[in-house]
């Protein structure tokens, strides 16, 4: 908005307090600080939001592919030909045999419930969610037939167990005796303990080469599905539909969306409602700014009177209250945004200080998924939130600048 020479010496007066104009300042003041804490608020949350939902999605999918072909009861006989026609297929950047199976495993004692995984060494070492945080070991000692097994962080907290145990896991499906089934009990040596990140994952697996899993198992040269990758994870559907149609006999493809829809679902429809509670935020901040400006309008008539008698026009007197308005809500979007980012920066020690603070964890891993706070922001996000907060604060100085616009000189100044 440009403002003409005298029009810009009105609105530094008008911005600065005057005397007598306190009260004034102070509303206008709670205004500015209201738009900085709801654009914070709505950054820091939709960040959080962003990080949650795009950590979850590369860490689920990077563990278990975009896409899973998966045989009738549980397993593939010629797992290699569909291997082959998966990894022919248009689309598909990468295919995996895959072994997993709810099992029991004990150490000192101790019995948790987990979910063994077999895999190719190739793909073991080639992982990214697996490899990219081993705590303790390597994952390199995962070879076939060498009783090395890596563990989930969370499991082997659980366990007790630490590189060089011994865990022994169960297969309740054993041999067959005149007595009946003896479940199957092998010792491994844990190797490697890593962290995926997500709880549930961290909390559960135990990844083995596929022919210890085979081995453990008793499924012979089977497997039970082949993960697929995909160039673009949003068109999977439309990318496998020729390979679906190859394997219809024999298996089924069920893709992410489907196998994770309840819980990207419920992500999205959170990610809305926070949104749109959080802007009445900035609606609360808006009639702030109405009401400072109505104060001050209502302050400086007798000035607006005077201004027109000298020949001001109108719209001059709008563009004052207007930019006066707009500078608030421009002012506190600027403020909002390096308090927003600052706390998204240094959201690790600001998390520390809460639990600190109130003795309550404030992310809690059973409950969030992830192990830690995410964060990011979307430049594209921030930048709407920016417009509308400006948008807004533009509604908010129509009316008060009309009413000043339409002050009436000879009724203000009829007795001075």
């Amino acid at each position: 908005m440009i403002l003409r020479s005298y029009e810009r010496a009105i609105f530094k007066r008008y911005v600065l307090p005057q005397r007598g104009e306190g009260f004034i300042f102070v509303a206008a003041a709670f205004s500015l600080v209201a738009v900085t804490l709801g654009v914070a608020t709505l950054i820091i949350v939709m960040s959080v939001m962003n990080g949650v939902r795009s950590d979850l999605f590369d860490k689920i999918v990077g563990l278990n592919g975009h896409a899973v072909v998966q045989g009738f009861g549980g397993r593939l006989d010629d797992w290699r030909e569909v291997l082959k026609q998966a990894k022919a297929t248009p689309g598909v950047i990468a295919a995996t045999p895959l072994i997993e199976q709810p099992l029991l495993a004990t150490f000192s004692g101790r019995v948790e419930g987990v979910l063994v995984r077999g895999m190719t060494v190739n793909d073991i070492r080639r992982n990214d969610v697996l490899g990219g945080k081993v705590l303790q070991g390597s994952l390199n000692s995962l070879t076939p037939n060498a009783g090395n097994v890596a563990l989930g962080s969370e499991l082997a907290k659980n366990l007790g167990a630490q590189v060089g145990s011994n865990v022994t896991i169960i297969n309740p499906q054993g041999r067959s005796t005149p007595f009946g089934t003896v479940p199957r009990e092998i010792s491994y040596r844990v190797s490697a303990i890593f962290e995926i990140g997500v709880y549930d994952f961290d909390k559960a697996y135990i990844v083995m080469p596929m022919e210890d899993a085979q081995l453990l198992l008793l499924t012979g040269d089977q497997v039970q599905m082949i993960e697929v990758k995909v160039t673009d994870p949003d068109r999977v559907g439309e990318t496998l539909q020729p390979l679906a149609e190859k394997v219809a006999a024999k298996a089924v493809i069920s893709d992410w969306r489907s196998m994770n829809a309840s819980l990207f679902e419920a992500l999205s429809i959170e990610r809305a409602a926070m949104f749109v509670i959080l802007s009445l935020i900035i609606l609360v901040a808006n009639f702030n700014i109405v009401s400072s400006l109505i104060m001050l309008v209502r302050a400086k008539t007798r000035d607006m009177a005077i201004l027109r008698t000298m020949g001001a026009p109108r719209d001059a007197v709008m563009r004052i209250f207007m930019a006066i308005g707009l500078s608030i809500g421009v002012a506190g979007t600027i403020m909002g945004m390096v308090f927003g980012f600052s706390i998204l920066y240094f959201r690790g020690p600001v998390q520390r200080g809460i639990e600190w603070l109130t003795g309550q964890p404030l992310w809690d891993p059973s409950i969030r998924f992830l192990t830690e706070l995410p964060s990011k922001p979307d430049p594209f996000e921030i930048a709407g939130v920016a417009a509308m907060v400006i948008v807004f604060s533009f509604l908010a100085t129509l009316y008060p600048a009309y009413k000043a616009a339409n002050t009436d000189p000879v009724q203000v100044l009829r007795y001075e």
